[in-house]
């Protein structure tokens, strides 16, 4: 594509077409990124075209053309449709452990992670290409992007030993004396022991609920003491404010898909500002078919989920990951379940990274980290706002060392809401919507305590950083990249959204993706076959007899994994499971590439 490398782009996809066919669920939100990120479209069919795989093909002038194709699954595991793969996948079993039966997701979850993880491998391609590669094709299927939304859960399920905490129903979000539902958040164990004390808890179970409240990110449950709840309902949200100001902790009621509707702006869920021209350095190793990002390396200084997360696919697609970590390592490494004494959660996200040790609060090591850009293509991290800059190690202060540098923030809210409250994954949920978009109609919201934002966050930072370093290959500048939760939100929640603003009702109807239960266990049927799925009495028939009672009946279902441990043995997915060198459970990579 000799052209745009040497014509100006303002987007990294100017002047590239796109064609795109198939099943709208599998390819529309493919070609609504690629035609942000400047694609031109083709035009489209008459007719929505339901036959599967979906296909997408990006050209340009000088340049092989970027087939990518996205498929539900193995054919033979009978996975086919987002209803079967959250259930196949161990996602409506970490959803539902909140109320401790397996839940589907009101949301199409699993296809907008393989929407995002199809960009990325499209993006990866073309940028492989430009850097000397051959990469054509890329092949991406929603189990698997299912698979790596639970990777962190399979993990711990499948580790040396077991969690450090109980795992039962219960958690936010809580309810005050109004009827106000509300999520509450704090990092701070002081914090939390002063907001209780304000509302008059019982000293045993302030004490009991902290650890619950805790690990509810790695747990995706919270069964802190019934005490907690009932000390809330006894006061105003007037006095729920006040002992929150007091404590430190935060809360936030819960927004609703009407309100958020009303506020958004359908704006991109990243940005991207070049900064500067820059000649960037020739790495020693040249891309391959399969690491279109060999010989080029990122700095991330990430925290949680969200940032590492993203830096773990850019090492998967061949980037050198070089994690900074705060003086004694990464608190998070020893977080139990373990596999050889390493969190199997940690190894989940950072396997295969290299780390240093970096005290950013220190000159001298701020003075190394910068050395370090220098020589880096990505800089990554997920600080609390305005700590880059407090410290120097923004993006105007690394861009004056390399001008060519990739910047990339993955923030909570990236400053598009004002008075936004403390910018975690179950806040920007409360605060967005995606407690009422995440259950049907008749049930009352509540974020999902599975870390949806921070996964599909990490996934949308992997495709922002990817379609910056290939708006710096075309431009040879150097870029910032942004992206949010807030943007994974509205995301997630955009076909919601859209009803919502039509006056239409946002929620799905009531009953939407609960499973049915058989005498040992769940079933899921398909979302088309489910209102004749319900009519069946499977309650007395064993799992294998349910399903094949309703495929006698020309409907399609699928069994609900419900312990994640067995995924390893389960034939729907034979084979793609492996283990790390530490012996903890991995998915396996989401993308193929030929």
């Amino acid at each position: 594509m000799a052209s745009s490398v040497t014509t100006q782009t303002v987007r990294p996809l100017d002047g590239l077409d796109l064609e795109s066919s198939g099943p709208p669920e599998l390819v529309g939100l493919v070609a609504q990124h690629l035609r942000l990120l400047g694609a031109r479209v083709s035009p489209e069919p008459a007719e929505p075209q339901s036959a599967t795989p979906a296909q997408t093909v990006l050209s340009g002038q000088g340049m092989l053309p970027v087939e990518a194709e996205v498929s539900w699954s193995d054919p033979a595991s009978k996975i086919t449709d987002e209803s079967t793969v959250q259930a196949a996948t161990g996602i409506m079993a970490v959803h539902g452990r909140r109320v401790g039966t397996p839940r589907g997701l009101a949301v199409d979850y699993a296809t907008t992670a393989a929407s995002v993880l199809t960009v990325q491998g499209i993006l990866a391609g073309l940028l492989g290409q430009l850097r000397g590669g051959t990469t054509s094709r890329v092949g991406t299927r929603v189990d698997r992007a299912g698979l790596l939304t639970v990777s962190q859960y399979l993990a711990a399920a499948g580790a040396d030993e077991g969690e450090a905490t109980q795992l039962g129903p219960g958690g936010p979000p809580f309810t005050d004396a109004d009827g106000t539902l509300f999520e509450l958040e704090t990092l701070d164990p002081g914090a939390w022991a002063a907001f209780w004390r304000a509302l008059e808890a019982p000293p045993e179970a302030i004490r009991d609920g902290w650890r619950p409240f805790q690990f509810r990110y790695a747990t995706a449950c919270a069964p802190f003491p019934h005490a907690l709840h009932m000390a809330v309902r006894a006061h105003p949200w007037q006095r729920i404010l006040q002992a929150a100001a007091v404590s430190g902790a935060e809360v936030c009621p819960l927004g609703t898909l009407a309100g958020r509707a009303t506020e958004h702006d359908w704006a991109p869920p990243w940005s991207l500002t070049p900064h500067g021209p820059g000649s960037h350095r020739v790495p020693a190793v040249p891309p391959s078919v399969e690491r279109p990002l060999a010989g080029l390396t990122v700095l991330e200084a990430g925290r949680r989920i969200q940032a590492p997360l993203t830096a773990h696919l850019l090492g998967l697609l061949g980037a050198d990951v070089i994690r900074i970590e705060p003086p004694g390592g990464d608190p998070l490494r020893g977080m139990p379940p373990a596999c050889s004494g390493v969190s199997a959660r940690w190894l989940a996200l950072n396997r295969g990274k290299q780390a240093m040790e970096v005290d950013i609060k220190a000159e001298p090591d701020r003075r190394r980290l910068r050395e370090m850009a220098a020589e880096a293509d990505v800089f990554l991290h997920n600080w609390a706002p305005g700590k880059a800059a407090r410290f120097g190690l923004d993006a105007d202060h690394l861009a004056a060392v390399n001008p060519a540098l990739v910047y990339a923030y993955t923030s909570g809210w990236a400053d598009r809401i004002v008075g936004a409250p403390m910018g975690t994954d179950f806040m920007v949920q409360a605060r967005t919507g995606v407690g009422e978009a995440v259950h049907p109609a008749g049930e009352p919201p509540a974020p999902s305590l599975m870390t949806l934002l921070d996964v599909l966050g990490g996934l949308l930072g992997t495709e922002a950083v990817l379609a910056g370093l290939l708006l710096r290959e075309r431009n040879r500048q150097g870029v910032r990249v942004d992206s949010s939760l807030l943007g994974a939100a509205d995301v997630l929640t955009a076909p919601a959204l859209r009803r919502a603003a039509e006056g239409a009702n946002a929620r799905r109807p009531a009953g939407f993706r609960h499973p049915l239960r058989t005498s040992d266990g769940w079933i899921a049927p398909t979302d088309v076959c489910a209102e004749a799925a319900s009519a069946h009495d499977l309650r007395g028939l064993s799992t294998h007899d349910a399903l094949a009672r309703l495929n006698a009946h020309g409907l399609s279902a699928t069994a609900v994994t419900t312990d994640l441990a067995e995924l390893h043995h389960d034939p729907r997915f034979a084979g793609s499971i492996g283990r790390d060198a530490h012996g903890a459970p991995a998915v396996p990579d989401p993308w193929s590439f030929t």
